[in-house]
């Protein structure tokens, strides 16, 4: 019996990726261990017959040690995307920093770590917080000597994302959509794929020490893709390119009101580096993973349609449909 630890599991990537665990490990072999500060945000995961929730939290170092133990595996998907400096060192370089530590003690050697398109070699170089730290991230890890696999995804789609569908639902509040960053480019992947990636590393030894940029077939603008939002959700509307400093402008103002920002000035600082594959390491087919155009999916979730977990298709063509 292998036993899996999988950090930021009842994220989004995570509903995904246990969907995916348990679908090819679902008879036995597999335990999945996720922890969660609060068993009601995974409430999603329960009944998924070979993952165990575990109220925790990964920042606590002694919690930490305790779930690793007797872990043949470790998966981090724990990231954010909005919050202050602070924050994101928290989240994208203390924990791997205790990860590694601990994974050290553990003797837990196998680590797959989720981080971003764009990370640069030089943390410093970064011209956002979020590389910033997910780069210096990146390299605690490295440094651990762990037998580590890095995936870089694009921006990740699916059923359950919050950018496709919160650009839908703005298109049928507003008539018009006002849009900071409009030319920057983005190759997005589904998060199918981006589990199936993942899986495969758990599962494949000859990854580790490998990196893999994980994107989908086509690149498109932010223009594009909001646009494509009204339209697969069947509420187009015009969608209107802002100055830099406009952007900048609405930023700082969304940051101050509550709730989580549509978009940050650190989001636009990101949005500097084309969010779009390098070419300098291997991509999805490496994995045996064939990208799947957003086309495919995104209207089947944002009409409405299908709402549920991210193994639709698989089910469905199982199913003869």
């Amino acid at each position: 019996m292998k036993r899996w630890l999988v950090l930021g599991g009842s994220g989004f990537v995570g509903r995904a990726l246990c969907e995916q665990l348990v679908d090819q490990h679902g008879g036995g072999g597999v335990r999945i261990t996720v922890p969660t500060r609060r068993r009601a945000h995974a409430q999603h995961l329960l009944p998924l017959p070979t993952v165990d929730v575990v109220e925790a939290s990964v920042h606590d170092e002694k919690a930490l040690m305790r779930l690793l133990a007797g872990v043949d595996a470790v998966v981090n998907l724990v990231a954010i995307l909005h919050g202050s400096k602070d924050e994101f060192e928290h989240a994208h370089v203390g924990l791997p920093q205790r990860l590694a530590a601990a994974c050290v003690r553990a003797g837990v050697r196998r680590v797959v770590h989720v981080s971003a398109l764009g990370v640069p070699d030089d943390p410093a170089s970064a011209p956002s917080n979020y590389l910033r730290t997910k780069a210096a991230g990146e390299l605690a890890l490295r440094a651990a000597g762990l037998d580590l696999t890095v995936l870089r995804p694009s921006v990740i789609f699916g059923a359950h994302d919050r950018f496709l569908n919160l650009f839908a639902r703005l298109q049928a509040a507003f008539p018009v959509v006002p849009l900071a960053g409009s030319d920057a480019r983005f190759q997005p992947v589904w998060v199918g794929d981006v589990a199936r990636a993942i899986a495969r590393c758990l599962a494949d030894p000859t990854t580790a020490g490998q990196t893999y940029e994980c994107v989908g077939p086509q690149v498109y603008t932010l223009k594009e893709l909001v646009e494509m939002a009204g339209r697969f959700s069947g509420h187009p509307r015009r969608v209107v390119p802002v100055p830099g400093w406009v952007g900048r402008a609405q930023a700082f103002a969304m940051s101050v009101l509550p709730g989580e920002p549509l978009m940050s000035k650190d989001n636009l600082d990101s949005m500097q580096v084309p969010n779009v594959a390098t070419g300098r390491w291997p991509g999805l087919p490496a994995l045996g993973v064939a990208p799947t155009p957003v086309t495919s999916i995104a209207p089947i979730y944002l009409r409405g349609g299908h709402a549920g977990g991210e193994q639709l298709d698989d089910w469905r063509s199982r199913a003869g449909r």
